[in-house]
């Protein structure tokens, strides 16, 4: 089965200031690699069109899936609808359905659907509606891209019904080798056992002060060749004279 192939959009000029720390990079490769599609690449780009189209263009050629949070509420700097509409060359209009959802929320609280609200019905001719359990206005999804908020809270909720909405192939596998071995003492040796085995990816990650000082971390969707490797790099500590933790 080929490898499914996605990546992450993010568009908000307070990622990019600082004032606000990104908390949906983790969640989505989390769920992502439950479902065996392989997290390629993430971006982040400011509320500016030019960068936006120029993104997503890029993105949604090379990649199977392309996930994009923020930029679809109510005020001025939300335009990621408006330009996903125009990257894919269609009208950038209101939803009937998208619209009849805010009516029927904002409603009973006694709120009006003014022209700011109603910008959240704003959905991109020929998209299909995400849901939004949290507040009710939906994201959407056209072609390969699946636009989401960018309120952690409001986009977790809306990932549950993109996770309806796309194929998964072979979840990943992972197996872990602890040890007190350094880095630069195992970097050839393992480097080695990477180029053995291609189809699983071997990462190493120190733990400075810590007990053990160093974890390597094999990932594939492939378990004969994963346990092949995970032999290995277990026979490669025990041969610095560490047994595996």
């Amino acid at each position: 089965m080929p490898t499914i192939t996605s990546a992450i959009l993010i568009i908000g000029n307070e990622i990019l200031s600082g004032s606000t720390q990104d908390a949906n990079i983790a969640f989505i490769a989390k769920r992502l690699a439950v479902r065996g599609i392989q997290l390629s690449e993430v971006r982040i780009v400011r509320d500016e069109e030019q960068a936006i189209v120029e993104a997503l263009n890029a993105l949604r050629t090379k990649y199977r899936y392309v996930f994009t949070t923020g930029g679809i509420g109510p005020t001025h700097d939300d335009i990621t609808a408006e330009c996903v509409a125009k990257t894919f060359g269609v009208p950038h209009e209101v939803n009937a359905e998208a619209k009849r959802r805010l009516e029927e929320y904002y409603a009973p609280k006694g709120v009006t659907l003014n022209e700011a609200r109603l910008r959240m019905a704003m959905i991109p001719r020929g998209a299909e509606l995400i849901d939004n359990p949290v507040s009710i206005a939906p994201g959407f999804n056209i072609g390969n891209v699946f636009v989401m908020a960018g309120v952690p809270k409001i986009m977790q909720g809306m990932f549950d019904h993109v996770d309806r909405m796309i194929e998964g192939g072979k979840p990943l596998q992972s197996r872990k080798v602890d040890s007190n071995l350094k880095e630069g003492d195992i970097a050839k040796e393992l480097g080695d056992i990477q180029k053995e085995f291609p189809q699983v990816d071997i990462g190493s990650y120190p733990h400075n002060g810590q007990t053990p000082s160093l974890s390597l971390i094999l990932r594939s969707a492939e378990e004969a060749p994963l346990e092949a490797a995970t032999a290995k790099v277990a026979a490669m500590v025990r041969a610095h004279g560490e047994e595996p933790l």
